[in-house]
């Protein structure tokens, strides 16, 4: 552990990363109106939450996630093919799983769990990439 080392910066760039990825990912371009249906909400249920306690919150629980992600990673032996690896198999493997399972038990469609568990992985394994290469 004496080579352990995390890059707060690379950390704080993956966190606005989420934000950014989420935007794209369930944005109209993409899966908005799939995911929405999906996850049973109306345009007036969407319209009434709190952006700013959403995203705040949100960018909250992505840094922690993200430096969650570099503990692992903070090893001077960390490549970007490992960093990225790493992400693809905590996003996947982990999240995107237990992720799935909960979703059994909600009776969920699979559509609903390949929406959110596609983010979910794309996610991990883009911040996986990031903390490895920004050594």
């Amino acid at each position: 552990m004496e080579n352990f080392y995390i890059n707060h910066l690379a950390v704080f760039v993956c966190a606005i990363v989420s934000l950014a990825l989420g935007a794209l990912w369930y944005s109209p371009l993409l899966f908005a109106k799939a995911w929405q249906h999906e996850a049973g909400l109306t345009d007036e249920q969407l319209a009434r939450q709190n952006p700013a306690k959403t995203y705040g919150l949100t960018f909250v629980l992505a840094l922690v996630m993200s430096y969650n992600l570099a503990f692992f990673l903070g090893d001077s032996e960390t490549t970007p093919l490992w960093g990225t690896t790493a992400g693809f198999l905590a996003g996947f493997g982990w999240a995107t799983l237990i992720f799935a399972v909960i979703a059994l038990f909600e009776q969920r469609s699979w559509k609903y769990v390949f929406i959110n568990g596609g983010y979910i992985t794309v996610y991990f394994t883009l911040i996986g990439f990031i903390l490895g290469i920004w050594r």
